[in-house]
């Protein structure tokens, strides 16, 4: 069965609107200090969804061997604005720190700022570490942004919410410093 060579860079474009819909949906059940369970519930669906689609993407791109260039780029770009919109409205809603979100989103677009500056000479894909990091950012942002604390109680809801935000920096700061090390080592074997 063939599909349309653009699907994957198709679904790659369409997490970019998505993510703001998502985000004014999750503003707009935190707006006036108490939570709105409805619109929580369906932002954090939207942003399941939509973080869903990397993967489907990556899948169909490798399964068909229709992997491009443009989605190398984009992928990863549709990645991070979605989840950093998402650790930005969290950080809003004050359930994630701020200084946790501005190290991770430091990081994730400093990258991404390297990946486009060096996107005429060679296209830089992401490596196995910052693929779990984007994982693990996944299911940390997906816990966080369900409305769980209504059915585990606030207190568990927040350590985990906490432990979770803890590994994601971690690996969020683990993953940039592989970067850095490969870009150093491809740039010295270059010469």
């Amino acid at each position: 069965m063939a599909i349309p060579r653009q699907l994957p860079n198709a679904i790659t474009v369409a997490r970019i609107p998505l993510a703001v819909v998502f985000l004014v949906l999750l503003l707009l059940a935190g707006r006036h200090g108490e939570s709105d369970m409805t619109l929580r519930a369906v932002a954090a669906a939207l942003f399941v969804v939509a973080i869903s689609t990397d993967w489907v993407d990556g899948y169909l791109a490798r399964r068909y061997d229709i992997v491009s260039d443009f989605g190398k780029l984009w992928d990863p770009i549709a990645d991070k604005l979605l989840t950093g919109l998402a650790f930005v409205g969290l950080a809003v809603l004050g359930e994630v720190a701020w200084w946790m979100v501005i190290v991770i989103l430091v990081r994730e677009w400093g990258i991404t700022a390297h990946r486009l500056v060096v996107a005429r000479e060679h296209v830089v894909a992401a490596a196995w570490m910052g693929k779990l990091k984007t994982a693990v950012q996944a299911v940390a942002l997906s816990w966080a942004l369900l409305p769980l604390h209504l059915l585990i109680g606030l207190g568990p809801w927040a350590l985990v919410t906490t432990i979770l935000m803890w590994v994601v920096v971690v690996l969020t700061l683990a993953s940039g410093v592989d970067y850095v090390v490969a870009q150093v080592r491809g740039v010295r074997a270059a010469r």
